[in-house]
């Protein structure tokens, strides 16, 4: 017996590549909320709504609209040299 699958999973499961570098190797001084979120195994929301309320570990840069979270506050957060 054949299963057949979704196109769509297949996609999702056709890559075990992480979506983003390791922190160690990140040279930019900020990441946006999803880059953070990704490193903080937390939901971009989550982020967000530190932001908004200023009662998250990390304060975050607002740029132009956006939320930049500084690499240097992630990397002390994290304890990651």
């Amino acid at each position: 017996m054949q299963t057949d699958t979704h196109p769509s999973s297949e996609a999702r499961m056709g890559s075990n590549a992480a979506p983003f570098p390791p922190l160690e190797l990140e040279n930019r001084p900020t990441v946006a909320t999803d880059q953070a979120a990704y490193y903080l195994t937390r939901q971009q929301q989550t982020l967000r709504g530190w932001a908004c309320r200023e009662d998250g570990p990390l304060r975050p840069l607002r740029i132009n609209g956006r939320l930049a979270w500084k690499t240097a506050d992630l990397r002390r957060l994290l304890g990651v040299a």
